[in-house]
């Protein structure tokens, strides 16, 4: 039987089929945990049912040698750089860690380092607020954080609060761009076989159907990759208007202080932001009523959409500057 290199088409359709496998194992898995733990135990620990769900699926096709549905419905085979050899295991256990485990750590761990930045910045009780951190407190990862974090200067967490965020932002531009290059080239559609560099071959069938077809995905290739850099040209846009805001605020914050702070000393009760904790400048209102900063809360609000204090639910437009205000 002929063989050749697979093309874009039984690629993409092949990532298809497995991801639908995939999602009703780990469906499956989550109803089966549902219903013998409950509902507390199953948000606690859903992301590691999924985790282990997708380590089971690679673990009975891939790693054991043998193809997965999804591969087997478009008839592709797994083989190493030279074509010729079915890749070792060490590649195959080196791709199942890259597209599993490390997206799950990487996602846990800037999740972890993020709550631990911001707890700085607000009260100890948050800790137990945010259900998405389920069992974290117990971890040694997220023991060997707290250590980490404790150790920095102010100055310091809010830097490293900004990488954060900025890592969060590149993640999704990163598969958008290996993605793209992947409509273009037409050899590796996910970024983990690229690293492990494992290619296919496709037995049968007619070859003429993906040549045919090989200039299409080239050109939304281009499409995807003219989107992206104009997604990343609006967004630094928007980021060198927020950084230009934000110094003409200061500029204004630090004209008008002095003459806020002798008014509210003439009133004899000086409000402090619980953010912050120094004197408030510029009282702004949630929704829900408590009083912060203006550029504190409108700081928090870049990461969570949500009130420090009761931890509401809200809609940054719907904060309120309250001028001329005196308690």
């Amino acid at each position: 039987m002929a063989a050749a290199p697979a093309g874009p088409a039984q690629l993409v359709r092949s990532g298809q089929k497995d991801e639908l496998y995939r999602s009703g194992l780990r469906s499956g898995a989550g109803t089966a945990l549902h219903g013998l733990a409950g509902a507390k135990r199953w948000l606690e620990w859903r992301r590691e049912v999924e985790l282990l769900s997708d380590v089971a699926y690679f673990t009975l096709t891939t790693l054991a040698g043998y193809q997965t549905l999804g591969e087997e419905y478009v008839n592709i085979v797994q083989v190493d750089s030279s074509k010729k050899r079915v890749p070792s295991l060490l590649r195959r256990a080196l791709f199942i860690s890259l597209h599993t485990v490390l997206p799950y750590c990487l996602e846990k761990g800037l999740l972890h380092l993020e709550h631990e930045l911001q707890a700085g910045a607000e009260e100890s009780r948050t800790s137990q607020s945010n259900p998405a951190l389920g069992l974290s407190c117990r971890t040694l990862v997220r023991n060997w954080i707290q250590k980490q974090v404790g150790e920095l200067t102010e100055q310091q967490k809010k830097r490293a609060l900004q990488t954060v965020y900025v890592l969060k932002q590149c993640i999704p531009l990163l598969h958008r761009l290996h993605l793209a290059v992947f409509y273009i080239s037409g050899t590796f559609y996910h970024l983990s076989k690229r690293i492990a560099g494992i290619k296919y071959l496709h037995f049968g069938g007619l070859q003429r159907e993906d040549k045919s077809i090989r200039s299409s995905y080239k050109i939304l290739g281009i499409i995807s990759l003219f989107h992206l850099l104009l997604t990343i040209g609006v967004q630094m846009y928007s980021f060198k208007q927020k950084q230009r805001a934000r110094q003409e605020w200061k500029l204004h914050r630090n004209l008008a202080h002095q003459r806020d702070t002798t008014k509210e000393k003439a009133t004899g009760r000086l409000s402090r932001c619980t953010l912050c904790l120094e004197e408030r400048r510029h009282t702004t209102a949630t929704p829900c009523g408590h009083l912060f900063c203006w550029e504190c809360i409108t700081e928090w609000c870049n990461t969570r959409t949500e009130c420090p204090l009761c931890r509401e639910k809200f809609h940054p437009q719907k904060l309120i500057y309250l001028r001329h205000y005196q308690l």
